[in-house]
């Protein structure tokens, strides 16, 4: 290979551009590095640019994760061992099926996120197609395991009375599975494409929808917990019509684990408000990682690093702020967030002792995040 082609193959970023571009590419990076009054002036631009995707993507984030929360909390006030049911089959869920398809849904933050820096907008349709396919196709043998629940926690010595509540529920969630996969894949070809608005929209109007829905399904159709379960899978269905989400898993598998306790009812139950209270503010710093990752791979795929080893160590800034305002916020509601999912005193006392443990946890959580994405920046 002669020398130019030599030139063009080392200086060409991970999507490949023209000769031209990637020498616009190069008179830009060393712009971008020429004082101290411009890079100023792109950190302002950065911290904007990272918070007008972070903001919407956190509301989002939290929005559908609330329509487990609200299920949850339906069912926690029909009494305890309802809501350790339902409690043990959505963990039982998540650790099976839910962390499976939003990891596997993650890498189109990196294809369709180069693909849109590239401008190869055909590219991204391309990809979040092939990625409905695969997680439509990972569905079956998950909707397999989930219809066999309750012989699978009997098997893994969890109390019988949970394993037949929760293996019900979980029976009634198998809808929900795939449309999961398909609002993962449609949220990421939006985000990836700095649409968020949207995005928004639907998720706000399908967790208000599934408010009344729970409500009808429990206490008027008298379904019970069941009717939680039925609630979601209408809800996330409803959500794909209105579109056309190593540590969550290890998080979830100690609810299994609480299932073998001297008091199942009460460590399950206590175990499974403090675990979905820390996945909801994890919704926050979750929400800035997925921004600094579409940032990133905008800028990697139009070939500009220097601007993508900017917005990794702004991100890593906003994280020490949100993790310091959301743990203050958790030790002052402790004594009465409880209330939300039972009205039993025991409940409550014992959550409002786990709470200081949950902020402290998640202000390292968003710290590590950051971190880990400054160290892949720099290798």
């Amino acid at each position: 290979m002669d020398r130019g082609g030599q030139h063009a193959s080392i200086g060409s970023p991970l999507i490949q551009i023209s000769e031209q571009d990637a020498l616009k590419v190069d008179i830009d990076t060393q712009k971008n590095n020429g004082g101290r009054v411009a890079e100023r002036r792109e950190i302002f631009e950065e911290v904007k640019k990272q918070l007008w995707l972070a903001g919407p993507l956190i509301f989002v984030g939290l929005l559908n994760f609330c329509i487990q929360i609200i299920s949850v909390m339906f069912v926690g006030h029909l009494g305890e061992l309802p809501l350790s049911g339902a409690s043990m089959a959505t963990s039982f869920a998540t650790v099976t099926g839910i962390s499976l398809l939003l990891g596997m849904a993650c890498a189109l933050d990196t294809l369709c996120g180069q693909s849109y820096g590239a401008k190869q907008h055909r590219m991204l349709g391309v990809h979040t197609q092939r990625a409905m396919l695969v997680l439509m196709i990972v569905s079956v043998p998950v909707a397999i395991i989930w219809a066999n629940t309750r012989s699978i926690l009997i098997f893994l010595g969890q109390d019988p009375e949970i394993s037949e509540e929760a293996g019900k529920y979980a029976q009634l969630l198998i809808p929900s599975l795939f449309a999961f996969g398909l609002i993962q894949c449609l949220n990421r070809f939006l985000q990836t494409q700095n649409i968020v608005f949207p995005m928004v929209f639907s998720s706000a109007a399908t967790t208000l929808l599934h408010l009344i829905v729970c409500w009808v399904m429990v206490y008027k159709a008298g379904l019970g917990s069941g009717g939680a379960a039925i609630a979601n899978s209408i809800s996330y269905w409803v959500n794909v019509l209105l579109l056309t989400l190593l540590e969550m898993w290890l998080f979830e598998m100690m609810v299994l684990l609480s299932g073998l306790l001297p008091n199942p009812k009460l460590e399950t139950s206590v175990l499974s408000i403090c675990l979905n209270t820390a996945s909801t503010v994890w919704m926050i710093p979750s929400g800035f990682s997925e921004a600094v990752s579409i940032r990133v791979s905008n800028e990697l795929g139009a070939g500009n690093p220097w601007a993508a080893r900017l917005a990794v160590h702004v991100v890593l800034v906003m994280a020490i702020i949100e993790g310091t305002l959301v743990g203050t916020v958790m030790i002052l509601i402790r004594n009465v967030w409880g209330y939300a999912y039972s009205n039993e005193l025991e409940v409550v006392e014992y959550v409002a002792k786990m709470l200081p443990f949950l902020a402290a946890s998640n202000f390292l959580d968003g710290i590590q995040q950051g971190k880990l994405q400054t160290e892949s920046m720099s290798q």
